[in-house]
């Protein structure tokens, strides 16, 4: 990167603190792995700043050609219409600015270690032998067919690393099959001592609060299964690495919007 490009981290947002922390906290790890290189923070929602604000902030700081990283984890609306029209209203109001945007994290190749080192690190706590025990990965959930296909394709790949008897699917909302059918589904057959439930999550919030109360209810509804929710994503150096990974490839390209 010149002296003329800098980075715009762009998350999701959240209402809670402790959320919000650990989004500046990746943010923190991500700048100090692109050192010299001038990086702002911007939130969607709930929070500041704004995109508007840190993409100001960044022409004030001399840059002229931007990476927009989105810190989300598959394709969705957010990604292909939400932050464009963010920055294409941004860009309209310093002519002479571009940028190219990132892919989501996905299945980048640091996401899929640190997603497997989560649900390790759970199977470690546990004496049962793998064939009583099950493992659910939860993701968000969304409309895009697209995204609801790439967390079925990592359930797939954690499945081939680790040896457990059964990997499944389930999402929170917004798709198909929701996470308390699938916790009754795969307690109710008696052939699991353990439930090891995996959220698809950057952070901490009201989502993974949610999460938590579907498998405590669980737990109540099938007591002879013991269920163990695993650590979410986190901002962990695996995160900065995709985050810092995916804008080497977007700026590979050579691609510029304008």
């Amino acid at each position: 990167m010149d002296a003329h490009t800098g980075v715009l981290l762009v998350g999701h947002g959240t209402r809670d603190p402790n959320g919000t922390r650990q989004f500046f906290e990746l943010s923190d790890r991500l700048s100090d792995s692109l050192p010299g290189i001038p990086m702002e923070a911007a939130l969607l929602e709930f929070q500041q700043p704004t995109i508007p604000e840190a993409w100001d902030s960044l022409h004030r700081r001399g840059v002229r050609h931007v990476h927009v990283a989105p810190l989300l984890l598959f394709a969705a609306g957010h990604a292909k219409q939400d932050i464009p029209d963010e920055i294409g209203s941004c860009q309209e109001s310093t002519p002479g600015m571009t940028f190219d945007q990132s892919r989501p994290l996905s299945r980048h190749a640091a996401i899929l270690e640190l997603v497997e080192s989560r649900v390790r690190e759970s199977l470690t706590q546990i004496p049962s032998p793998p064939e009583r025990i099950a493992i659910v990965m939860v993701g968000r959930g969304n409309r895009d067919p697209c995204a609801q296909a790439d967390m079925r394709v990592m359930t797939e790949i954690i499945r081939k690393r680790v040896s457990v008897e059964t990997t499944t699917t389930a999402f929170y909302a917004m798709a198909q099959p929701a996470l308390p059918g699938v916790l009754a589904s795969v307690a109710s057959t008696e052939r699991y001592d353990q439930i090891i439930v995996y959220p698809h999550l950057l952070f901490e919030g009201r989502l993974l609060e949610a999460i938590k109360r579907q498998v405590s209810e669980a737990a109540e509804q099938f007591p002879w299964t013991q269920f163990r929710l695993a650590e979410h994503l986190g901002p962990d150096r695996l995160v900065a690495l995709a985050i810092r990974g995916r804008i080497e490839q977007a700026s590979a390209t050579g691609v510029e919007c304008r």
